[in-house]
């Protein structure tokens, strides 16, 4: 949601809208302007997040529907601005949609050069926390855009401009002007861009250190499990335990076939779930988690019976290595500019295949998730790192998907290749109390009026439906 090591593991931690009166410069290095006064970073804790209010752009005065003197047009011209790698756009209210476009361009640190106009994905209402929950009712939330990651910068340039509303959204008012198709909606209020820092990576171990060999008693699964760890030593995972019985609830766990039946005229054994292997997981300590900035304590849920996938949006520019910094910034826009109580997504999946603990609460638990909005609940949310609308994602993503969801939904006795009925918590596509059968490897354009995870990623499902459940033993 940043090199032995990576070769190791597979690198494991890596239409533009032009104005009226404004053209795109080409992507050219430019003389710095006369040093000025930067903005100071929203607190001290490590990385930080500049928030920036936007202003109207030019001569772009008009007002819309019924909030005097909303610009159509809102911004910031070009400047300096203090280290950055990631930028979204928030506003006062949550329950408003941004109907526009938001682009923005940024200057590298590295050699001063401004990018191109890039898109920012504006439609990030359907994540988030259901409307009954304590989470979705919390006075601190706003409304936000998807966060794009940037890379190492030190200057941006933003523009917003107010676009149709689109009247697609299931639980709108269908009275709310701003809300009718063909109407140009106003902008949201209170509009600020986000630039976040992640801050430094963990501490890489000092030159000479040798990783501890594992005990002579552990067992096959924990000396694996070891293994793992003394990988992934540089970005702190110091904990990453084999598959115990507390983390499946007491469900025994039997990973790749199943149970045989009894002989004839013996009594029928019970069968045992189809689990598959637990795959690697890089913990929140692995890519670096500030734990002191989301909310205490852990809500969860009563099980899981389905898996949604998402795409972060975050734009494909990272490199594996890059992508704890990416979950660090994801993390901090969610819980400093949006106002979520943690990360929104369950878990994370790079472009390399490397997964990451997303949300706090135990990797092997149902801990309740902010990722579909209407459908947190006895589900989770996979993001995968990078947008697919246009892009195939790599083997390995897929690959990934499949495997983490063979062993979490076999964890609570689920096929990969069915259905489950969920029950809509509102806010969304879907009534609050309606029932609505989804694969049980679903996208979220099956919970929301969304392109999330991107038509290339969506239509890679059924793949990984079928590899999840080979990788349960199911045939």
């Amino acid at each position: 949601m940043r090199a032995s090591l990576a070769s190791s593991i597979a690198v494991a931690c890596a239409a533009a809208l032009a104005l009226p009166v404004t053209l795109a410069a080409p992507a050219t290095a430019t003389a710095r302007p006369a040093a000025a006064a930067l903005p100071p970073a929203q607190d001290e804790l490590p990385g930080s997040t500049q928030s920036l209010p936007l202003r109207p752009l030019g001569s772009a005065l008009r007002s819309f529907g019924t909030e005097p003197g909303a610009a159509a047009e809102q911004g910031l011209t070009r400047r300096d601005v203090r280290p950055f790698s990631l930028v979204g756009v928030v506003w006062d209210d949550p329950s408003a949609v941004l109907h526009g476009t938001v682009q923005v361009r940024t200057r590298a640190a590295a050699d001063g050069v401004w990018s191109e106009w890039q898109d920012v994905e504006t439609h990030n209402e359907e994540h988030g926390a259901d409307p009954a929950t304590a989470e979705g009712a919390a006075g601190t939330l706003r409304g936000s855009t998807a966060p794009l990651w940037v890379g190492d910068s030190d200057g941006v340039e933003i523009r917003v401009r107010a676009g149709q509303a689109h009247g697609d959204h299931g639980d709108h008012a269908a009275g709310d002007p701003s809300d009718r198709a063909g109407a140009t909606a106003p902008l949201p209020a209170g509009l600020r861009l986000e630039l976040v820092d992640p801050g430094e990576d963990p501490a890489a171990p000092a030159p000479g250190t040798r990783a501890m060999a594992p005990p002579a008693a552990l067992t096959a699964a924990e000396a694996a499990a070891t293994g793992v760890n003394s990988q992934l030593a540089p970005y702190g995972a110091t904990a990453i335990p084999a598959t115990a019985a507390e983390e499946t609830q007491g469900t025994p766990v039997h990973q790749g076939t199943p149970v045989q039946q009894a002989a004839p005229g013996q009594e029928t054994a019970k069968k045992k779930p189809y689990i598959g292997p637990r795959p690697k997981i890089i913990t929140r300590k692995g890519w670096g988690a500030d734990e002191s900035i989301r909310e205490k304590g852990f809500v969860y849920t009563k099980t899981i019976k389905a898996a949604f996938v998402h795409h972060s949006a975050t734009g494909n520019n990272y490199t594996c290595g890059q992508a704890p910094s990416v979950l660090r910034s994801i993390y901090r826009y969610h819980v400093k500019s949006s106002g979520w109580r943690d990360f929104g997504y369950n878990f994370t999946v790079d472009k390399c295949g490397n997964i990451y603990e997303g949300r706090a609460g135990g990797v092997a638990k149902p801990v309740l998730g902010a990722h579909t909005l209407g459908f947190n609940t006895n589900s989770m949310g996979i993001a995968v790192l990078g947008t697919f609308t246009s892009t195939n994602p790599p083997a390995a993503v897929v690959t990934a998907v499949a495997r983490l969801t063979a062993w979490k939904l076999g964890l609570h006795g689920i096929n990969p290749k069915g259905t489950q009925t969920l029950v809509s918590g509102g806010g969304g596509l879907y009534k609050k109390g309606r029932k609505v059968t989804f694969h049980t490897i679903a996208g979220h354009r099956d919970g929301f009026a969304t392109e999330c995870p991107g038509g290339r990623l969506y239509g890679k499902l059924g793949t990984a439906r079928a590899s999840s459940a080979k990788y349960q033993g199911r045939s």
